[in-house]
């Protein structure tokens, strides 16, 4: 397959990152041409600085990687996101009210967010890892319902979790494209072999820390 870069979200999010390999990040996004990078919210402006002019999007998380903070909490987060440049905002969904089958205050947590996005992408992490097949295609309909852009398999910080497995980027894929929603696929995605099968499953979108492996 050609333009794997093209798929690619090359990402940092790891609680230790140094300034030194943020910057190393963006320029390895800078040399093979990925799509986008995903950073942590406090490096959003820091990403735009770096970027600019290279048509490479800036995407961050919110609400991570618990997705148990508050609707309006979240919404301010992103909020910030959006001002500090953001191109796509990566929240994570309250898998506890998933689990409880509370799927009005899932539609309203999405919608909060998404009214904070602006012109910004929402995507919403479903944390699959921790949802039966059930629960998944359910949380995909509640963020149909909800107007969000993507959703997303993975945080990647699931202790033992899988990340993104090609069944559920499958059923993920059925569930929304129909509604013309994307799919991303995160969460150990570390050689090119997976990458494709995950993009045949359905995926748009890679989120990967091993973009440069991938490629090359």
């Amino acid at each position: 397959m050609e333009n794997l870069n093209k798929y690619i979200e090359h990402t940092l999010l790891k609680q230790d990152a140094t300034h030194e390999d943020l910057i190393k990040l963006f320029e390895e996004a800078k040399e093979h041409k990925f799509l986008g990078v995903c950073i942590n919210p406090a490096y959003v402006k820091l990403a735009k600085e770096h970027l600019k002019g290279t048509g490479i999007k800036v995407v961050t998380v919110i609400g991570f990687p618990l997705g148990a903070n508050l609707p309006s909490v979240k919404a301010y987060e992103a909020a910030c996101a959006v001002e500090d440049g953001a191109d796509e905002i990566d929240m994570v969904i309250n898998v506890s009210a998933i689990k409880d089958k509370n799927y009005d205050y899932v539609i309203n947590d999405i919608q909060t967010v998404k009214e904070s996005c602006g012109f910004s992408l929402l995507k919403v992490i479903l944390e699959t890892d921790l949802l039966n097949p059930d629960e998944i295609k359910k949380a995909c309909e509640l963020c149909v319902q909800a107007g969000a852009d993507f959703v997303k398999t993975s945080t990647g910080f699931v202790k033992n979790g899988v990340g993104a497995k090609v069944e559920d980027v499958k059923l993920m894929y059925e569930t929304v494209s129909p509604h013309g929603l994307k799919v991303k696929a995160s969460g150990g995605i570390r050689d090119k072999e997976t990458a494709i099968k995950l993009i045949e499953a359905g995926a748009s979108r890679l989120g990967t820390s091993s973009g440069v492996k991938i490629v090359q």
